[in-house]
């Protein structure tokens, strides 16, 4: 998220459609499979699917790569930007629309200590977000659920903060490094929240480390942009959103474990 009501300008929009394709072949994982002490061939484990081990652990799909079956538009709005797309989850972009019938995603489900992944795919000069703890009660998701920030670092189209660079925990954490792929490559993040403790990782990097709820927690958000929203960062437990900001997306293997 950067603000509300920009909609960044796709300078180069034949490159995004060229380059930010599904690509399902990319998203097959390995599972390691032994017969006695020897390794064999590992079988490839398709995108949007758990592996054995995932199962066992308890993880849980929060996209099947099919249809939205599990997600809906917040507050209920009747959305358009959503869809399945040749098995990602995609979120059209636009210069131009900016009706009521775009909207944020959020799961049906709520969330309270979990470890989250996902692959994504971003757009140039695009600009979204991944949200969690995120209630209902406020205009926009982004009023409740602190964000792990997605943008395009090189060439979004004004000046960038440290706190709104890919990874950060959006106005309160910069990232400590800049950890995003180029655009048109997927990217993988991680985030952990676990009673306050929260891990961002992008890219096998850990790049956000942070407790909430502490002195210094509510220091930072009393004195920066969420300091005349109350209810930001406080429920323990909410949604988890993928952020509508106008610019084109995919996300894929999407899954959660609760901790």
């Amino acid at each position: 998220m950067l603000k509300r009501g920009i909609v960044p300008v796709f300078a180069v929009a034949a490159l995004s459609f060229a380059s930010c394709g599904s690509g399902a072949a990319e998203g097959e994982k390995k599972e390691p499979v032994t017969a006695g002490n020897e390794n064999v061939a590992a079988a490839p484990v398709a995108a949007n699917a758990l592996s054995d081990d995932e199962k066992s652990a308890g993880w849980k799909l929060l996209f099947n790569g099919k249809d939205l079956d599990g997600w809906r538009v917040y507050k209920g709005k009747d959305g358009k930007t959503w869809s399945a797309l040749d098995g990602t989850l995609h979120c059209t972009g636009s210069t131009t629309d900016k009706s009521d019938m775009r909207g944020d995603l959020i799961s049906t489900d709520q969330y309270e200590n979990f470890e989250l992944e996902a692959d994504w795919k971003l757009a140039p000069q695009g600009n979204s977000g991944i949200l969690y703890l995120v209630t209902e009660e406020f205009d926009a998701p982004y009023m409740s659920g602190p964000e792990f920030q997605i943008i395009d670092d090189n060439n979004f189209p004004e000046k960038l903060e440290d706190w709104q660079k890919s990874g950060a925990n959006y106005a309160m954490n910069p990232p400590s490094k800049l950890a995003a792929k180029p655009i048109g490559e997927w990217n993988h993040t991680r985030i952990v929240v676990n009673k306050g403790h929260v891990e961002h990782w992008l890219n096998g990097e850990k790049v956000v480390d942070t407790q909430m709820w502490t002195p210094e927690w509510e220091k930072e958000k009393a004195t920066g942009k969420w300091k005349d929203y109350k209810g930001y960062g406080t429920a323990k437990k909410g949604h988890i959103c993928l952020q509508d900001h106008g610019s084109e997306i995919w996300f894929r293997n999407v899954k959660i474990k609760p901790l």
